[in-house]
């Protein structure tokens, strides 16, 4: 029982730090295209 809620645990805590990986590369490609389209408007 014990090895079972440990082996759950561990596998939740992987899939959130996975998460906030995806979520932070997500919004960087956001800033990098508001930023190409905040340059173009300055031309």
């Amino acid at each position: 029982m014990v090895r079972k809620f440990i082996a759950i645990v561990a596998l939740t805590g992987s899939l959130a730090l996975a998460a906030c990986n995806t979520v932070e590369g997500a919004g960087r490609d956001v800033q990098s295209a508001g930023q190409a389209i905040e340059d173009a408007g300055d031309r």
